[in-house]
């Protein structure tokens, strides 16, 4: 599962880049939304640990 959210994060900051481009407000609301689903990931996934 961690690598899952590492993968989101990678793809968010990609899109978060291309958002200075040409593709501005599409790339920026698709860094939004898997920054979100890249934290909500990390968070689960350190709860999940603690229980181990």
């Amino acid at each position: 599962m961690l690598s899952y959210a590492a993968i989101f994060l990678l793809v968010a900051i990609l899109a978060g880049i291309l958002g200075f481009g040409v593709i501005a407000g599409t790339a920026a609301m698709i860094a939004k939304v898997l920054f979100v689903i890249f934290l909500v990931l990390f968070v689960a996934s350190l709860f999940r640990g603690k229980r181990a």
